[in-house]
């Protein structure tokens, strides 16, 4: 697993108001986190060279650079960062451009501390995960690769790309969904309940971090063959269909056998399709037939 990262968390606070900035401050500083108070967009951005936060609190209306435009610098800067706006502007249309410019939250003024605390806690935890987990597949020459809770890709090493490209899987830029075997595999790692291991044709995969994280890393391997990883994608039931399928019978045919409706082997087939990373019948059965019994 990655190791767990410092727990102080580091949090960068952004407001014009000397009396709000120093009031958010103290209070966050009795929490035990470690706070660099900012007058402006312009020192929030200069802060940056010696003070990594875990998380920023920013107002919006600010002379000079406003919340919008130092969101947007910030997070063209480093990415991950969580930026959570400070803002008495409650209407619908401030709110979605704060997320536009890369906010990934927002309180309403006066601000309760204690929600403030909560949500900066929530998203700095998440924030210093994704920076821990970034820096282990990069700094890997192990093949692995971080994907997001919607299954986009978020970072890939060299030996991961290069692993993947001889798998005869296409290569995704950041942020771009991965290829559907690939993202079928990872979505049965992330189950609460489900395996470390996982296989994606020819490929094992193993999980990293916890099935509760907002990353999942993966250590991909080559050394699975096709049959086990067949073996261990299907179900029974599958298993069973495709050893029909493979013998020539028709849907009809394998429904009878079985004793289910056309219907139902149509939708075990479609399930098949997507573990094998295929599209039609004929790739199937290439695909499965020698992981199946005689």
């Amino acid at each position: 697993m990655i190791p767990a990262p410092d727990l102080q968390t580091r949090v960068l606070v952004v407001d014009d108001n000397a009396d709000a900035r120093g009031f958010i401050a103290r209070a966050l500083g009795g929490e035990a986190m470690a706070v660099h108070a900012a007058h402006s967009g312009d020192a929030a951005l200069a802060a940056l060279a010696f003070f990594e936060p875990d998380a920023v609190l920013l107002d919006v209306d600010m002379p000079g650079m406003d919340g919008f435009a130092t969101c947007a610098a910030l997070v063209d800067r480093h990415a991950d960062l969580p930026v959570i706006f400070m803002t008495g502007l409650g209407e619908t249309g401030h709110i979605v451009r704060g997320f536009e410019v890369g906010g990934c939250d927002y309180v309403t003024k006066p601000v309760a501390i204690a929600e403030v605390v909560a949500r900066v806690r929530s998203h700095a935890a998440k924030a210093r995960l994704a920076r821990s987990a970034r820096a282990a597949v990069l700094g890997s020459a192990v093949p692995m690769l971080a994907a997001g809770a919607g299954g986009q890709l978020m970072w890939m090493n060299a030996s991961a790309a290069a692993l993947l490209q001889a798998q005869g899987l296409a290569a995704v830029p950041p942020g771009q969904a991965l290829p559907a075997p690939l993202a079928a595999a990872l979505q049965s790692l992330r189950e609460e309940a489900g395996p470390q291991d996982a296989c994606c044709g020819a490929l094992q995969l193993r999980r990293l971090t916890g099935v509760t994280a907002g990353v999942t890393v993966v250590e991909l391997s080559p050394h699975a063959t096709s049959e086990a990883c067949t073996a261990t994608e299907l179900t029974p039931r599958e298993a069973e269909v495709m050893v029909w399928v493979a013998r020539g019978k028709t849907n009809r045919d394998v429904a009878e056998i079985l004793g289910m409706s056309p219907r139902t082997v149509n939708k075990h087939l479609e399930h098949i399709y997507e573990k094998l990373g295929v599209e039609t019948r004929t790739a199937a059965v290439a695909a499965a037939q020698r992981g199946l019994p005689a």
